[in-house]
């Protein structure tokens, strides 16, 4: 696939969350904290703590295999830098836009066209990822209970969508990916991103990175400000 894994390639067509209508979530890892008694013995608790980038990657990635998707049959694409494997790296600072776009092919059926999830509700990329992981697992159920077809169909509706038809126009927000009424701040740092990712030099057109700057004109129109 040609999807970049980074910046964030939010699928054409799916909706943003509002940045003020994020929520923190409650996807946890388990913690062993160990401790040494008085008599010289260690003892140890199992406490909770948030879910990390790490964790997180690696609970899609297992979801996936599960289903039968080899990790060169993924994207994992977020607004973090990339690891050298080209997964997300941990330790970054929250980037702006936590959304998270997880792609995936069926390398066995080459007719069947990619898949896509697409996650931006919460306020930290990890607990987005956790939450396509959590998503694919709970579709997978619905096989384990004889629901195959039904899965099948659930999961024609998470096909990854094409670019729009000949003269057909896209609202700017989209061609940014960012929301339609993010702040001005929000628009510019999703300028930038679309921007780098559209360049010619790194792999865009000059028709793409022509859009993105029309995108950005129409945003500051709208916003009555200066491009």
């Amino acid at each position: 696939m040609t999807i970049p894994a980074y910046p964030l390639s939010w699928p054409v067509g799916w909706k943003r969350t509002p940045a003020a209508d994020r929520s923190r979530a409650r996807f946890n890892r388990q913690t062993v904290t160990q401790y040494r008694m008085g008599d010289g013995s260690t003892n140890s608790y199992r406490g909770k703590a948030q879910v990390t980038i790490a964790e997180a990657t690696g609970r899609v990635r297992a979801e996936l295999v599960r289903m039968g998707i080899a990790d060169d049959d993924l994207v994992i694409s977020t607004n973090l830098a990339l690891r050298l494997d080209g997964l997300p790296r941990s330790g970054q600072r929250e980037p702006d836009d936590p959304g998270v776009a997880v792609y995936w092919t069926d390398r066995f059926d080459l007719s069947v066209p990619p898949k896509c999830m697409a996650v931006d509700r919460y306020d930290r990329v990890a607990d987005n990822l956790a939450a396509v992981a959590a998503t694919l697992e709970a579709m997978r159920a619905i096989e384990r209970h004889g629901g195959a077809e039904v899965l099948n169909r659930a999961f024609e509706g998470f096909a990854a969508l094409p670019g729009p038809a000949a003269g057909q126009r896209i609202h700017w927000s989209e061609v940014l990916g960012c929301a339609r009424d993010a702040r001005m701040s929000e628009i510019r740092d999703a300028h930038l991103r679309a921007r780098s990712a559209a360049h010619p030099d790194r792999g865009g057109t000059a028709a793409e990175f022509q859009a993105v700057n029309q995108a950005f004109s129409e945003a500051c129109r709208e916003h009555e400000v200066e491009s």
